[in-house]
């Protein structure tokens, strides 16, 4: 059932490639594709069955990091537009 279920958002996803959401494409093209990586995740690399600590420690400070380099990329892509370009 996992399978079929990232077989449909990959659908979904391409289906939603050709429709225009102005800005809103990116944010849901992340969206779908942040549901199947949590698919992944979750049932192909057994989370969602193990009862072991040390497997959510690790999980945690996966998710951190993630959370580490989301800010700094987003960081970078936010401020941009801050310094005027030479010659323009």
């Amino acid at each position: 059932m996992v399978g079929a279920a990232l077989l449909f958002l990959t659908a979904v996803t391409a289906w939603v490639s050709w429709i225009d959401l102005g800005p809103w494409s990116a944010p849901v093209a992340i969206l779908i594709a942040t549901i199947k990586a949590s698919l992944v995740v979750l049932f192909f690399m057994h989370i969602w069955y193990e009862r072991q600590p040390m497997v959510y420690v690790w999980l945690a400070a996966g998710l951190f990091w993630f959370l580490i380099l989301l800010a700094l990329s987003m960081t970078d892509y936010g401020t941009r537009g801050f310094l005027g370009i030479p010659g323009r």
